[in-house]
């Protein structure tokens, strides 16, 4: 699964990919907006740890978690 995260006042994203689903995600972001916490924290599959303020959180784009085709098409 990819996933962008954008930063107010900031020119660059956070992107990486994680085995978790569309749904996880969704419901860690979505529960850290709506219980006012400081932080929202997110891992990848390599094990590094993201912490994003959730007062600089602009927006979240997560990816298809169908796999990407290598190769040539016939």
């Amino acid at each position: 699964m990819d996933i962008r995260i954008g930063i107010a006042n900031s020119p660059r994203e956070l992107s990486f990919e994680t085995s978790q689903s569309a749904a996880d995600i969704e419901k860690i972001v979505s529960a850290a907006l709506d219980s006012d916490t400081k932080f929202i924290k997110l891992s990848d599959d390599k094990g590094k740890v993201y912490i994003v303020p959730t007062a600089s959180f602009s927006y979240l784009e997560v990816g298809s978690e169908s796999s990407r085709r290598v190769g040539f098409v016939a």
